[in-house]
């Protein structure tokens, strides 16, 4: 059994599959409550399931590009389970995991997300020869920017805002396919699909140098300069 921790945005999901078949799908808005959610969250997939932590043989995480405290929540849980249980992890990147219900279509998959200050984090997916791969990996951009590297037709996808997908259209008119509404909704029941590919094939990650990807470090104020008594 495997099992799928997703808490890149807001959004959170927990899978359990078997050899990459899921067997159980939880998808809730946790907010920025990530922390004490995720564990109740996946007590209750278990039991839906009908099984127990220690019948875990693999873990997938979403590593990002995403939210902060939401990534570093699901990574280290990850980590302490693999750890815990003594079975193999491996980090998957979140635009992989938007972009690949798409993966049968016979365009370039572009998985966009919102990263907030009029830039995007974009990554583009394809499935060639019968081989899901990456064709440019994670990055943050523009709207602008990335529209200018779009040569044929390509499916857009993801956590994009209406003023997003509106520019999108705008420069690339039929060249573009946006799909939105609830195709648009990240689950973890692909990242565990992802994630059986790479354990089947010992492709797993080492527990040490695993890390999220932020992309851009968080944004934190600086402190202000203590005055000294007169």
């Amino acid at each position: 059994m495997e099992l799928a921790l997703d808490t890149s945005t807001e959004t959170a999901s927990v899978a359990l599959a078997n050899r990459g078949n899921v067997q159980v799908e939880v998808t809730w808005h946790a907010g920025q409550n990530h922390s004490v959610e995720l564990l109740p969250n996946l007590a209750y997939a278990l039991k839906l399931a009908g099984v127990t932590i220690g019948e875990i043989t693999g873990i997938a995480v979403a590593r990002g590009p995403g939210s902060f405290n939401g990534l570093r929540v699901g990574v280290s849980t990850a980590k302490g389970l693999s750890l815990a249980l003594g079975v193999p992890l491996v980090g998957i990147g979140t635009l992989e995991v938007e972009a690949f219900p798409h993966a049968g279509r016979d365009w370039p998959v572009c998985a966009v997300s919102d990263a907030g200050r009029g830039e995007i984090a974009a990554a583009l997916y394809q499935t060639k020869r019968g081989c899901w791969q990456q064709l440019v990996p994670e990055r943050i951009t523009t709207v602008e920017e990335l529209c200018a590297g779009i040569e044929g037709r390509t499916l857009f996808c993801g956590r994009m805002t209406e003023g997003i997908i509106s520019q999108i259209n705008e420069r690339l008119g039929k060249r573009a396919i946006v799909v939105g509404g609830a195709s648009a909704l990240r689950r973890a029941g692909y990242l565990a699909e992802l994630g059986w590919r790479r354990l089947q094939v010992n492709d797993v990650d080492d527990l040490a140098s695993l890390q999220p990807i932020y992309l851009r470090r968080p944004h934190i104020t600086e402190a202000k300069p203590l005055h000294p008594r007169p």
